[in-house]
């Protein structure tokens, strides 16, 4: 479907009402149970699952389906079985809570992750962190805003103006999900934590990648992400001005989650060191 024929302010509109409604529930786990009541299982290893997670994902699908029954939606909690990931139609990509272990932990850094995608393109998306009250907001080739909860009230976004990627903060995520690469991993991370001012690592890349569209970070790169993870954070960051790729300066990021993002400065000094270290194709 192409996305001139998609309403991407009702698209919009919509996206940020099921991610409230996500939010809301969250914020009910986390304000009324405390952290020691919240029960976390484990999809795989060190990959956590609470019946928050669920419950907000129930009640951002149930809006999208409600506005927009013949679209697909690809929601990271839902059984695979049940996934529809129709590559080419309109199709939601949800993360109902981005942040699972900070949840849990007590950690306030985590969000909600909305995103439209036309084919595998996002057009669409919205980050809300329910802590700080902050929507981080984008249509494709109409900017990204952030506001506090009233679109009358957003700001537009912009990445760091900055050029010395010496003076950079970047942003990572740890393989914990792919400990074989670690050591890989740590190496790039050595010859990048060398050439910037300091990295941080929050723990939700919807996140790190709503902080570089804002420029609050210069850049952000992980390995093997989700695209649930990503797809609305990426909108963000080029609507804001940055780019986003794969490792290699590509475009295999949708499909293998080893991304790279940041303001022009940032992420050519990423592409520069992290295309040694990036694998094959297969071994992605």
């Amino acid at each position: 479907m192409a996305a001139e024929a998609l309403d991407l302010e009702r698209a919009l509109a919509v996206a940020r009402e099921a991610a409230g409604a996500g939010a809301d529930t969250l914020r009910e786990t986390w304000e009324g149970q405390g952290r020691a009541a919240i029960v976390a299982d484990e999809k795989q290893p060190r990959d956590l699952v609470t019946e928050a997670d669920r419950a907000s994902e129930r009640r951002i699908v149930d809006a999208l389906r409600a506005a927009f029954p013949d679209h697909a939606i690809l929601a990271e909690e839902s059984d695979p079985g049940e996934r529809r990931e129709d590559p080419g139609a309109a199709r939601w990509v949800v993360d109902p809570l981005d942040g699972t272990a900070n949840f849990v932990h007590g950690i306030p850094m985590w969000a909600v992750s909305v995103a439209l995608l036309d084919g595998d393109v996002p057009v669409v998306g919205v980050v809300m962190d329910p802590v700080r009250g902050e929507w981080f907001t984008a249509v494709a080739g109409r900017g990204a805003f952030l506001d506090g909860g009233d679109p009358a009230d957003a700001e537009p976004l912009a990445v760091s103006a900055s050029r010395e990627p010496g003076r950079a903060i970047l942003a990572t995520g740890f393989p914990f999900r792919r400990p074989e690469e670690i050591d890989r991993y740590l190496e790039a991370f050595g010859e990048i934590f060398r050439r910037v001012s300091d990295m941080r690592r929050a723990g939700s890349a919807a996140l790190d990648l709503a902080y570089v569209a804002s420029g609050r970070l210069e850049g952000f790169w992980e390995i093997g992400l989700h695209r649930w993870d990503i797809a609305a954070g990426e909108l963000l960051v080029l609507e804001a001005g940055g780019r986003v790729s794969d490792w290699r300066g590509g475009g295999e990021h949708r499909a293998t989650g080893w991304i790279a993002a940041g303001n022009p400065a940032a992420h050519d000094l990423l592409i520069e060191v992290l295309a040694a270290y990036a694998p094959t194709a297969e071994g992605m």
